[in-house]
């Protein structure tokens, strides 16, 4: 049996293929780019959308995980020693998810512990939604960019069957340009979605890790108010 090292060797063999066993990545990825047709064009739109967002997101889950923990901290150990409105100063002063959660849960303190817990969640979802922001455009690219592929070998195995009709007769010359679109095009689509899928996978995580650490903390404060005030 033909292994497949032996078959990409008869094929670099094949007259008019071009030799690329001793290209570098930017000559190979040149390569794959011009042989694309214009079909490139969106699939390199998808690959820049999804490097920018991925790179836009990492950074700003980072910054808010980061913020995050640090006002957890503080705010927890401030409800431990029944530094309530201390608590509520440093939830005020922060811009994290965490602490407008907390804040809106503790400016509710006086009105009892369901009214509480009704702040928390509301503000939990609009929160939520803020982190959620730009995981839609990934998601997206993740099954537009294998469409956009798959698109690229239907146009390019037309553009195969209407040499053929041209020409009258089957030879692999004629039929060599639009299955290396094809071939092509659906390679690059798989390549683009595989790691933004990883992405977005990898966000979702991080941002449950988060919704967690703040869940555990508002149910932390929510004790500690009934805690102070049991009649409520």
């Amino acid at each position: 049996m033909v292994g497949p090292t032996q078959l990409y060797g008869a094929l670099l063999q094949a007259p008019g293929v071009v030799d690329l066993s001793d290209a570098t990545f930017g000559e190979l990825a040149a390569f794959v780019w011009d042989e694309m047709g214009f079909m490139r064009w969106p699939l390199g739109l998808c690959l820049l959308v999804g490097i920018l967002v991925i790179i836009w997101k990492f950074f700003d889950l980072m910054a808010k995980s980061s913020r995050t923990k640090r006002i957890l901290s503080e705010v927890n150990q401030l409800l431990a020693e029944r530094k309530i409105d201390q608590a509520m100063k440093v939830c005020q002063e922060s811009d994290s998810p965490a602490a407008n959660i907390l804040f809106a849960g503790l400016e509710r303190r006086h009105e009892g512990t369901d009214r509480v817990m009704k702040a928390i969640e509301n503000q939990g979802l609009l929160e939520l939604s803020k982190l959620e922001s730009g995981l839609v455009i990934l998601a997206t690219l993740t099954n537009i960019a294998p469409l956009l592929g798959f698109l690229g070998t239907v146009i390019g195995m037309i553009i195969a069957f209407q040499a053929i009709e041209v020409a009258g007769e089957v030879e692999a010359t004629l039929v060599a340009g639009g299955i290396k679109v094809a071939l092509l095009t659906t390679a690059a689509g798989l390549a683009i979605a595989i790691p933004v899928s990883i992405a977005h996978n990898y966000f979702v995580s991080r941002i449950d890790s988060l919704v967690i650490d703040m869940e555990e903390s508002a149910q932390k404060m929510i004790d500690t108010l009934h805690t102070v005030n049991p009649a409520r």
